[in-house]
């Protein structure tokens, strides 16, 4: 069972990684959009007909949503850790997304001033030019990487766009330390295709990514949720400490969430 936002301001709920969270959902209620196809993901899969045109919300409906959520919970219990985009697929899709972020710079230090503002995003658009100066600003800029080959990154997200790995370390490495790696290991199956991102060969070529781009943090997670593909394997939590401290090692800060 796939979980879909019907909002496009919700919660705030309990993340395991940002505490209590405020979403944003800048896509459709109905259905995903996303330039990856997860194995994982709890939006389930892509939409096979894509050919009717979707319509997004304008930024001043979603300034109009913010605010009035924000006065409801600014200084009660309900008050956010986090304004979180993430919602029914990948955010930095939305043609307005860097005025998005600068709506929600102003309103958070408006009403709550002690949010952070989180995107959690594959990084397929940071070519544009305006969603890299967007994610600079924020405070926790969340990038994938789920594997160490471009053969597994395939398997795992199955992206609809053409992906250049070693761009894409190139543009993490633009953000000079202010970027967070977040990275999902599991085994399985899809397709009659072995999944595996714990191998020697993924891990070690995954810290090397690490080493690279320096992040100010590195968050590793096993599978918590639905998956539309059900033959996959949730790792254990010794599992994904004994990679955590093989980055810890070198000196980086990660943390493991099972």
């Amino acid at each position: 069972m796939s979980i879909l936002f019907e909002e496009l301001v919700f919660g705030p709920i309990y993340s395991r990684r940002l505490g209590k969270s405020l979403g944003i959902n800048l896509l459709p209620q109905t259905h995903k959009i996303c330039t990856f196809n997860c194995v994982y993901c709890e939006c389930g899969w892509n939409p096979e007909n894509t050919a009717e045109k979707t319509k997004l919300p304008k930024k001043e409906d979603f300034e109009k949503a913010l605010e009035k959520r924000l006065k409801e919970i600014a200084g009660t219990t309900e008050e956010p850790d986090s304004i979180t985009f993430s919602g029914n697929g990948e955010p930095t899709l939305h043609p307005e997304f860097a005025d998005i972020i600068d709506i929600t710079i102003r309103l958070r230090n408006k009403y709550v001033p002690k949010a952070v503002i989180s995107v959690l995003s594959n990084g397929t658009m940071l070519h544009k030019e305006e969603v890299f100066k967007a994610l600079s600003k924020i405070d926790n800029n969340i990038m994938k990487i789920d594997a160490g080959t471009i053969d597994m990154i395939q398997k795992i997200n199955m992206p609809n766009v053409e992906i250049d790995l070693n761009r894409y370390i190139q543009n993490l490495q633009r953000f000079n330390g202010k970027v967070i790696i977040q990275t999902l290991f599991l085994r399985g199956n899809h397709n009659g295709n072995r999944i595996d991102n714990t191998t020697e060969e993924e891990i070690s070529l995954w810290i090397d990514y690490i080493k690279t781009i320096k992040p100010r943090k590195t968050m590793i997670y096993a599978i918590d949720r639905s998956t539309p593909e059900k033959d996959l394997e949730k790792l254990t939590v010794a599992e994904l400490e004994n990679i955590a401290d093989k980055v810890r090692a070198l000196g980086f800060e990660v943390e493991c969430f099972g």
